[in-house]
C-alpha cells in the first residue's frame, strides 16, 4: 500500500481523500488534528515526520504567514519583520529541500508570496478553488517534483450579483474574472462566494482566521487524491 504524508495539516482534508482511494495517508502537524481521525495524525516536528515512514508521496502546507505576498507591509525589505520572511524562506527551503532528497515525488502548497524570489524553488503552478467545484477564489501556488499538473476537474463561474440599481449582472468569465465592468455609470467588480463586494475576504479579524483561510478546499483535496495518487500507483 502506497505511503503518503499530507505535512502541517491539521483539518485532514488531504489526508481523508486518499484514505478514502485506499492509500496510507498521514497527516501531520504540532495542533492535535480537528479531521476526526487522531490515529491518522503525526502531531510532532516535521522533519520527524519526514523520517517516520519511507513515503511515496509527501504533499506539504508550510506556514505562510510571513511568505505571503498578503504579509508585504510587515515583512517585505525594509519592513519591521524582513528578517522573520527571510528566516521562514530558509526555514521552508530546507523542509523542501529534505523532502524532495528522500522521496521521488513531492507536492508543496502555499498562497502567492515570495518563495521564488528570495529561494531556490522550482517555478509553481497556480489553481484557484473555481477550478475545482468552489465559487471562492483563493489563487494558490503548487510548487512539484516529480509530479505532473493538477488538471482541473470542475471549473465554475462567478455567483450571480446585485447591482446598485437591483439588476444583475454576471462576469463573461474567462480572463476576466479579475476586472472590472463598466455597468450603469458605475465600475463593477467580480467576485467570488468567499469576497465581500470591494473584493476582501469575508472572513474577518479573528484568532482563527489563519487556521481558517489556511484549509484546503474538498474539491483541492480530492483532485491531489485522485491524480496524484493515480500517478504514483503508475509511477
Amino acid at each position: 500500500m502506497k505511503k503518503v504524508l499530507v505535512a502541517f495539516e491539521e483539518s485532514q482534508t488531504v489526508t481523508i481523500a486518499f484514505r478514502k482511494l485506499g492509500f496510507e495517508a498521514y497527516s501531520n502537524d504540532l495542533q492535535e488534528c480537528s479531521g476526526g481521525h487522531p490515529e491518522w495524525h503525526l502531531k510532532m516536528d516535521v522533519f520527524d515526520a519526514l523520517d517516520w515512514a519511507k513515503w511515496d508521496l509527501i504533499i506539504m502546507h508550510p506556514p505562510c504567514t510571513a511568505i505571503a505576498i498578503s504579509g508585504n507591509s510587515t515583512y517585505a525589505k525594509g519592513k519591521p519583520k524582513e528578517q522573520e520572511r527571510i528566516n521562514a524562506v530558509n526555514w521552508t527551503q530546507r523542509v523542501w529541500d529534505y523532502a524532495t532528497s528522500i522521496c521521488d515525488h513531492v507536492a508543496m502548497e502555499n498562497p502567492v508570496g515570495c518563495l521564488n524570489t528570495l529561494g531556490n524553488f522550482p517555478k509553481p503552478q497556480y489553481i484557484q478553488p473555481y477550478h475545482h467545484g468552489h465559487t471562492d477564489s483563493k489563487k494558490t501556488g503548487l510548487w512539484l517534483h516529480n509530479l505532473p499538473k493538477l488538471e482541473p476537474t470542475k471549473i465554475m463561474e462567478p455567483i450571480w450579483h446585485t447591482n446598485p440599481d437591483g439588476t444583475i449582472y454576471k462576469d463573461s468569465g474567462g480572463s476576466k474574472y479579475s476586472k472590472t465592468h463598466y455597468y450603469g455609470g458605475k465600475n463593477l467588480k467580480a467576485r467570488w462566494s468567499n469576497q465581500t463586494p470591494s473584493g476582501q475576504n469575508k472572513l474577518g479579524p479573528s484568532p482563527e482566521r489563519g487556521k481558517l483561510r489556511s484549509k484546503t478546499y474538498e474539491g483541492i483535496g480530492n483532485a491531489f487524491a485522485v491524480q496524484w495518487g493515480n500517478y504514483i500507483l503508475n509511477n
